[in-house]
């Protein structure tokens, strides 16, 4: 009889790596981005937080300055933690030092220029001590002393013309509009409120757009505006403020000094806080 053999089993043991979670891409961060503004101020701040964690796990380059900028255009010191919003600004500087020297420079200087504007801004801090970011932060040091010395005279819809330097006693909020800027329009609402609240105490505020008066004339009878619009023809207090991008909004105080700026569309309290620098007694 053929001697009986002990059964043997084969086990084949798959080795599987560790389960985790969808590596974030550019374009999944891009749509987290671009539906902050959207979610509840409540859960803004975690969902920053959230954002900044998926671009920190980017690998080193130019898409990690781009995700880490275009962050930088939807968070502000109201609705984002001082912590939150050092740690993104370190996030860019970190990005951009990652990256070797780009064979054209202004891509470069257009890097730090985007870092200076966000430590100018938000008021936040980076260990960076660069020459690049230091002309940045000059340059618009140099922006803010211009606006400083600033004055001009213009006419409003109604053909009544209004000089800035006359105004001095009130304090003056300036925003630079345009009928096709969906931002601009979103924050008319928060300035009609303002204007009305407040002009009793001295607050004027003048919208100012380097558009064609038809344009705007038409584009005004659709609403129920009532802060002063003048028209900028030719952009040159434009040019004269350094405007790069709109909305952007200066608040002058009661003695005719320039004390804060903000290039983001910006909600009745934030316009209200500008104000309070200002002097207003809300």
């Amino acid at each position: 009889m053929p001697q009986a053999f002990p059964k043997v089993f084969l086990v084949f043991v798959i080795f599987l790596p560790p389960f985790t979670s969808a590596q974030a891409t550019q374009a999944s961060i891009t749509r987290e981005i671009k539906a902050l503004p959207s979610v509840p101020n409540a859960q803004r701040p975690a969902e920053t937080r959230r954002i900044l964690s998926d671009i920190r796990s980017l690998p080193a380059g130019m898409p990690k300055v781009w995700m880490a900028t275009g962050l930088t255009r939807f968070v502000s010191e109201d609705k984002t933690s001082k912590k939150t919003m050092q740690a993104l600004a370190r996030t860019l500087e970190e990005a951009i030092v990652e990256v070797p020297q780009p064979s054209d420079p202004l891509e470069r200087d257009l890097d730090y220029m985007n870092l200076a504007s966000f430590i100018h801004y938000q008021h936040v801090h980076v260990n960076l001590n660069d020459p690049q970011l230091r002309k940045a932060l000059g340059i618009l040091a140099a922006n803010d002393a211009d606006v400083a010395r600033a004055n001009f005279t213009l006419q409003d819809l109604q053909g009544r013309t209004v000089t800035l330097s006359t105004l001095r006693g009130q304090i003056v909020l300036i925003n630079f509009w345009a009928t096709w800027c969906a931002p601009c329009r979103q924050e008319m609402p928060a300035l009609d409120a303002i204007y009305t609240r407040f002009q009793s105490q001295g607050i004027v505020v003048l919208s100012l757009t380097s558009e064609q008066r038809s344009k705007v004339e038409a584009f005004m009878k659709r609403t129920d505006y009532h802060p002063r619009v003048l028209l900028d023809t030719g952009g040159r207090v434009s040019k004269q403020f350094h405007v790069s991008e709109i909305p952007h909004t200066f608040v002058f105080d009661r003695k005719g000094r320039f004390v804060v700026d903000s290039i983001e569309a910006s909600t009745e309290q934030q316009f209200l806080a500008m104000l309070t620098r200002a002097g207003l007694h809300s």
